[in-house]
């Protein structure tokens, strides 16, 4: 049933539409099957998306059409759609009439992504109007908070040295507890791995007392203080919440340097909302683990990266991680930067949508995969800051030396990097990043050819 002369009209502009503020606008890369035609397959698409049905049913009325979503813009050849949706077919919550991610991605990657007529669909950007970004949460806390806590500037505070327990499955209470002592003595940030939480071998009521020891201990050593991003990811939201219960009375004084990760894509919408609700003092830590399946530039349905990023920062994640940028071992290129920027600025053009945040809390971009101190220095050049947490597992526990000096290599290449230093020279002065290149010496030949003959005297 061609249902275009309902579900599109290309009369409207997207300028005025935004002006308008009544809808949440998504553009797709779209493809309809063969034998299909382009405009036919969109209005279908928005219908499934909004009020359609496949037949023509006696309860539809004048009202129900008015909340119909629309194709607004079609470029058949850049496989180019877009599509407004009001504001008013988006479902509220009844306790507080706040909006909910569910939701909208009920609607907007819903039964759509499975339609007869239609070859792919991916999101690549949608745009939400101020009423919009006014109804859901936003973040509770932000880097701002974790600067204040280490005792830095609450403004550009910087780097943020972290890690994730290595093995990432494995060990014991004792010695994850001891890996994190050994990484504390150099570094701020550690995270648990997302498969870490109550296996068999490590019961959380065991593991988390310990490594609560091991950051008093540290913290004494060294004078500063340590951040630690606890796992408390679970399918059930009240085990969820006995995590997060215990693991904060388990801290006690200590229970503002206890961030909260939750795995975000496998756990849902809910996962995240229900931790920023039920702990907004808690730095909320967005894990993607998983999001590949259909965020991957190879995969030709779902939504981008950069829209997942977008939505984190809506649901009040503190924190996501945003890939390596092409610079560590995860899949991504340097324009990978744009998911960073849309979520810790107040204002950004997109691919296709310029997006206002209205104050909104930013988002921290989490920096992990592969990343070490000497492949740090030409990721900040990238990004042109370091205002992020980068969790670098081997990239601390794979210096020669020890954890501790693997942060301390971290802090160090980041340091080159804000005083504009060639690493390699930087390196003869500050031996952790020295011996940062005897740790990982395919990536210094890659990097830096000629390091060796430059070092030698330093060693």
């Amino acid at each position: 049933m061609d249902q275009s002369n309902r579900y599109a009209d290309l009369s409207l502009t997207e300028a005025e539409l935004i002006v308008g503020g009544r809808h949440i606008l998504c553009a797709y890369r779209m493809k309809p099957k063969a034998g299909h035609g382009y405009l036919e397959a969109a209005a279908h698409f928005a219908a499934e998306s909004s009020t359609g049905t496949n037949v023509e049913v006696c309860t539809t009325d004048e009202f129900t059409k008015g909340v119909d979503a629309l194709v607004y813009h079609i470029d058949e050849a850049g496989e180019d759609m877009r599509i407004a949706y009001p504001l008013e077919l988006f479902d509220r919550n009844i306790t507080d009439g706040r909006m909910m991610m569910a939701s909208f991605l009920t609607l907007t990657i819903g039964n759509n992504q499975g339609m007869g007529d239609i070859e792919n669909a991916k999101m690549i950007d949608f745009y939400m109007p101020r009423r919009a970004i006014e109804l859901f949460d936003g973040p509770a806390k932000d880097i701002s908070d974790l600067w204040r806590i280490l005792g830095r500037p609450v403004k550009d505070g910087g780097y943020i040295a972290g890690t994730i327990i290595k093995p990432k499955l494995g060990l014991r209470p004792e010695p994850f507890a001891r890996a994190a002592y050994e990484f504390w003595l150099g570094g701020d940030f550690i995270k648990n791995d997302e498969p870490q939480g109550n296996q068999t071998f490590a019961p959380l009521k065991q593991t988390i007392p310990l490594v609560y020891d091991a950051m008093k201990r540290a913290m004494d050593e060294t004078g500063e203080a340590k951040l630690f991003s606890m796992n408390i990811t679970a399918d059930d939201h009240y085990e969820m919440c006995a995590r997060a219960d215990f693991a904060l009375a388990a801290f006690g004084p200590d229970a503002d340097k206890l961030a909260f990760l939750v795995d975000g894509y496998v756990g849902g919408p809910g996962m995240i909302t229900t931790a920023r609700r039920q702990y907004p003092n808690q730095y909320l830590h967005y894990h993607r683990a998983g999001h590949g399946a259909v965020t991957s530039p190879s995969s030709k349905r779902g939504y981008t990266a950069y829209v997942l990023a977008k939505m984190s920062r809506l649901q009040g994640a503190s924190g996501i991680h945003v890939g390596t940028m092409g610079y560590g071992k995860m899949e991504g290129d340097k324009d990978d930067r744009a998911c960073a920027y849309i979520i810790e600025r107040d204002s950004y053009d997109g691919p296709v949508y310029h997006q206002e945040w209205y104050g909104m809390k930013p988002t921290t971009p989490i920096i992990s995969g592969g990343m070490n101190a000497l492949r740090l220095p030409g990721f900040f050049e990238n990004l042109g800051h370091g205002n992020v947490i980068n969790t670098a597992g081997g990239g601390a526990y794979g210096h020669i030396d020890s954890p501790a000096a693997g942060a301390i290599s971290l802090r160090q290449a980041y340091d080159c990097w804000k005083a504009g230093a060639d690493p390699v020279e930087w390196a003869r002065e500050h031996r952790e990043l020295a011996r940062a290149f005897e740790s990982f010496p395919q990536d210094a030949d890659r990097l830096f050819p000629g390091w060796r003959h430059k070092l030698q005297p330093a060693a």
